[in-house]
Formats: structure tokens, C-alpha cells, sequence
């Protein structure tokens, strides 16, 4: 175990834990709602720190990041366990864990070696993702700063609960986010992963006011989240952060506890673009819906197709230096 960064030490050796933003008060020997972080004694530690349950090569668009070095590679991790209980989850053997301490699995990896295999297979960047970054940040911390020491950058794929304490931490060595915004609506955010939408929306505006690249998801669950009413505040709220922010609309298949549920029709997800667009986001993709068209980055002013893709793969990328071939405006991203 490690001492966990974020705490502070209440009466009757209880601590409150400020990492993310359930801010839970945890007794001695208990655990948060993440059930990776524990009281001992009135101090709180991480349970999965050098923990490493899962690494892979991934295409940067899988992530999904399109306007973050498009065609690199980014060098995935997790360990176990989550801070959101999503009845969707797809990862959930990993990120749903029981109170039995013996269920955190995974190899003993030092953020050294981490660094040293992202180098080894040239991936431009580390992505901390398949479960929530923020509830091993001591590690996803450590790793992260040895890799901007070998000009690796650093990726999270989160839900968008970190506190800003620890966003402004980690903030000189995070490039990059994919955060998911699952609904508009505060009852479904509670139904759906036990979470609150203001917490989520506040994390959004943090992660745009500190500088740090972010593209939004929306895995659109029917007769949950899709309605043109909350599609349509989900884009209105993009834009009013940052209308270069790309949204991603993302198809659902049913998994875990959601098997009841159909997948998305696809006129829902094309809904959902034009609704995207129609609000002045200037790129919004189709997700889970290899070749159909929705995955492609076209010029937001004069609708050339500059990136083509087919899934994770791009065909053809016709930008020059950050710009439009055609009209020359100006490609939002970073290393685009």
C-alpha cells in the first residue's frame, strides 16, 4: 500500500478523502466508494499502486482522441476499480470491485517500466483509461512525470470527477482527456453511475480553463439519454465552453446491466451530429460505427473531408500544418 495524496485526518482517526469529488468521509478500516483507497488508523492509502491489471498498444482514436495526434499510438494502463457505478460499464470486471481486498488484482509494475515500454513500441503518448484514472492518480502521477522527462504525453480517459486540487496537480503533465458526459439530466447521472451532472459539468469547465486538450463522449443509451431535448442541452453546453471541442456520439450495445437494452439506431447517433452541428460545434463524430461515414474530420467552414478514417484507422489525412488545404482556416488540436 501507499499513502494516498488528498486526505485529511478528522476526529476518531475518520479521514475525508478530496481526490474526486465524492469527497467520502471514510471510518477507520473502511473504504471509499471507489474501494481502492482504505482508512488505516486514521491515514489513507491506495491499494493500487503499482497495480498494473492491463496494458495494450492502442490507436490514439480509440481512446477516442481525434485531434490529438491523430494515427500516433498511446501506451494504455489501468488497475482495478472505479468511483462511478455505470450500469453500462463495459470494463466492469475490472472497475466493479467488491469489499474483499483480494479481489484487487494485478503485477507489481514500477512507473519506470511503464515509461521504458511506451519507448520501447514509439507510442507518442501513456493513456490511463479502461477504468478511472483519477482512483490510482499516486501512480498514473508518477508515471506521468517520468514521461514528460522522455517527451511522452500523458492521456486520461475519465468520467470527469476529479476534484481541482488534483487536477491542478497533475495538470504540468496531463496533455490530453477524453471525458465522458453521459447525460444532462442529474437523475440519470444518479440512476445510471451514482454520480451528480453539476460535479461532472464543473470538472469539464476545469479541465478547459487549465489548458488541457479535451474531447467529449456521449455513449447514447435509448430511452435513457437520447431524447433531442438532452441532446441538444449536452451540445449547447459544449459550445458554450469551447466550440472546438469535438463531441463524439458514441453507439450503445447492450452489456452488463443493461442487456435489456437495444443498441442505438443509427438515426439517433446521425440525429445527434446534426443536432452537434446545428449548436456550432465545428466536430462532432459518430462512434461505434465503423464506415459510415461519421468518423471523418471535415473543415468546419468549408466542409472539405480532411481525415478520413475507417474505425481506428485513418485512410487519408489532408491537413497541412494545422490547416485547411482548401480555405486554410485553422484545425483545432494538438499535433493535428
Amino acid at each position: 500500500m501507499k499513502e494516498a495524496m488528498f486526505f485529511k485526518r478528522l476526529e476518531d482517526t475518520r479521514v475525508k478523502c478530496y481526490l474526486c469529488r465524492h469527497r467520502c468521509v471514510i471510518d477507520d478500516g473502511k473504504k471509499g466508494i471507489c474501494r481502492v483507497r482504505e482508512n488505516h488508523g486514521g491515514t489513507l492509502y491506495s491499494l493500487v499502486y503499482r497495480k498494473l491489471v492491463s496494458e495494450n498498444i492502442d490507436p490514439i482514436e480509440k481512446k477516442p482522441l481525434y485531434h490529438f495526434y491523430p494515427g500516433t499510438t498511446s501506451f494504455s494502463v489501468a488497475t482495478m476499480g472505479c468511483n462511478f457505478k455505470c450500469l453500462s460499464c463495459q470494463n466492469y470486471e475490472i472497475s466493479q470491485l467488491s469489499n474483499d481486498p483480494d479481489q484487487i488484482a494485478g503485477r507489481d509494475v514500477a512507473p519506470e517500466k511503464i515509461v521504458e515500454e511506451a519507448l520501447n513500441y514509439r507510442c507518442k503518448s501513456i493513456a490511463y483509461t479502461y477504468t478511472e484514472p483519477t482512483i490510482f492518480f499516486e501512480y498514473a502521477y508518477e508515471i506521468a512525470k517520468l514521461a514528460c522527462q522522455k517527451s511522452i504525453k500523458n492521456i486520461f480517459v475519465t468520467n470527469g470527477y476529479i476534484t481541482r486540487d488534483a487536477l491542478m496537480t497533475i495538470k504540468p503533465y496531463l496533455h490530453a482527456a477524453n471525458v465522458d458526459l453521459k447525460s444532462f439530466s442529474n437523475e440519470t447521472y444518479k440512476k445510471l453511475c451514482g454520480a451528480r451532472l453539476d460535479e461532472v459539468l464543473d470538472c469539464i469547465r476545469s479541465y478547459k480553463e487549465m489548458g488541457i486538450w479535451i474531447e467529449i463522449t456521449t455513449l447514447i443509451i435509448p430511452e435513457i439519454n437520447d431524447s433531442e431535448s438532452e441532446l441538444r442541452q449536452i451540445a449547447e453546453f459544449i459550445k458554450d465552453v469551447g466550440p472546438e471541442i469535438p463531441w463524439h456520439v458514441s453507439r450503445f450495445y447492450p452489456n452488463y446491466r443493461l442487456i435489456e437494452k437495444p443498441p442505438t439506431p443509427l438515426n439517433t447517433l446521425r440525429m445527434a451530429r446534426e443536432i452537434g452541428k446545428e449548436a456550432g460545434l465545428r466536430y462532432v463524430y459518430e462512434g461505434n460505427v465503423p464506415g459510415e461515414g461519421g468518423e471523418n474530420t471535415y473543415c468546419y467552414k468549408c466542409n472539405k473531408i480532411l481525415i478520413k478514417r475507417y474505425g481506428y484507422q485513418i485512410i487519408e489525412n489532408n491537413v497541412v500544418n494545422s490547416r485547411c488545404p482548401s480555405c486554410n482556416a485553422t484545425i483545432d488540436g494538438i499535433g493535428v
